[in-house]
């Protein structure tokens, strides 16, 4: 079986070029399963049910977000209705929305989806590692094919998260930095990781927005309007493939892709 996670969609290039790459990737590479982050896919930050559309449209099959998840008002349809939109799992109990879902593709396997977020240098959530741990034998027992966006700021947490879940999981993908990192690795117990997945969207920028106004600001401190960029765009993400069975990832490759 064969998975694919894209790093944070950013903005119109980044949905732009996962409608037209993807297709043809999925094809090309057999997968299974699409997973995206998209809480950068409206304008460079947070989301909306259209964008949302353009991402499924692509070929995405479920989407996971972060600290931008509230950016748009329009988003609390997203999470009081559709059925493959996911916020932190850690978020308080009675935030609308899933934290996690099970993905049934016709003639494969269910697979588990679970979104946490980060709290070093984020947002004060509930514990992400006490909340997955209280629930993370409940998913095993719907699906041993686990994947976990970790939408968190420090690599050493999400290193942290990877290893803790070592064995229950079978991938545990950063997202956030929009950084991508050189360390994929399948750990001991079976568990696929990669700190971060990058970001799909202009890479002729800084983390997608326009250059200038980011260093305008790193050398002025005035308030700038960060536009979206829009050169040297790019789809990057992680594929991993696995034993339905067992839910051990067998191999994993970060993913690079131009028009």
């Amino acid at each position: 079986m064969n998975l694919l996670f894209i790093g944070d969609v950013v903005g119109r290039p980044g949905r732009r070029i996962l409608a037209s790459l993807l297709p043809g990737f999925r094809q090309e590479h057999a997968i299974d399963l699409v997973i995206a982050n998209g809480e950068n896919a409206a304008g460079g930050a947070g989301i909306t049910p259209s964008t949302a559309r353009e991402l499924y449209d692509a070929g995405v099959d479920v989407i996971t977000t972060g600290d931008h998840l509230w950016d748009h008002r329009e988003v609390i349809q997203l999470l009081e209705k559709d059925p493959c939109f996911l916020r932190p799992l850690n978020y308080p109990k009675q935030t609308p929305g899933q934290g996690w879902l099970i993905a049934r593709q016709e003639g494969q396997p269910p697979v588990a989806v679970v979104n946490l977020q980060g709290r070093t240098f984020m947002a004060s959530l509930d514990n992400p590692f006490e909340v997955i741990d209280q629930i993370i034998e409940e998913i095993r027992s719907q699906s041993p094919i686990i994947v976990v966006d970790f939408h968190a700021e420090a690599t050493s947490e999400k290193i942290a998260m990877g290893r803790f879940l070592d064995g229950r999981v079978t991938l545990v993908v950063g997202t956030h930095t929009h950084v991508p990192t050189a360390d994929e690795q399948i750990f001991p117990g079976g568990t696929a990781f990669l700190c971060d997945a990058g970001f799909t969207g202009p890479q002729a920028s800084v983390l997608g927005r326009e250059i200038e106004p980011v260093i305008q600001r790193f050398l002025t401190l005035q308030p700038q309007r960060f536009g979206v960029a829009s050169a040297d765009v790019m789809m990057r993400g992680v594929l991993v493939s696995v034993d339905p069975r067992t839910g051990r990832a067998l191999t994993i490759s970060r993913v690079a892709a131009r028009q």
